[in-house]
């Protein structure tokens, strides 16, 4: 399946998970279009400044986050990590993460859910 850049499904979430501000999702593909798969979530999330994700945790899935652009924090596991584009987060197995945009400009992360 192919699906030309722009031509997302997107939502808006706010307070997402406890979170600050507004979030939204672009879903690069939904968790019916993978057929049968573990996939839950393929999504690009941008927070606005001062916008976040509250602490949630994992249970029975991994969370994958890649940083694509703009800085912020991550807190996994409670280790806090400042985090920047090519940075990425693997968080599952029970543990809690949450994300924050503590910079100027949106931050862009991908996210992939997979359950087990």
């Amino acid at each position: 399946m192919f699906r030309q850049a722009g031509n997302y499904d997107c939502e808006q979430r706010e307070q997402m998970r406890g979170g600050e501000g507004t979030v939204t999702l672009q879903h690069y593909f939904k968790k019916e279009e993978f057929g049968g798969s573990h996939f839950r979530v393929c999504a690009k999330l941008i927070l606005p400044p001062g916008s976040s994700i509250g602490l949630h945790p994992h249970e029975q899935e991994d969370e994958v986050y890649i940083v694509c652009k703009g800085t912020g924090t991550v807190t996994d596991d409670a280790v806090t990590e400042q985090v920047k584009p090519g940075d990425s987060v693997l968080t599952g197995k029970g543990k809690s993460h949450c994300i924050c945009n503590t910079g100027t400009d949106p931050l862009e992360v991908i996210a992939m859910v997979v359950t087990y």
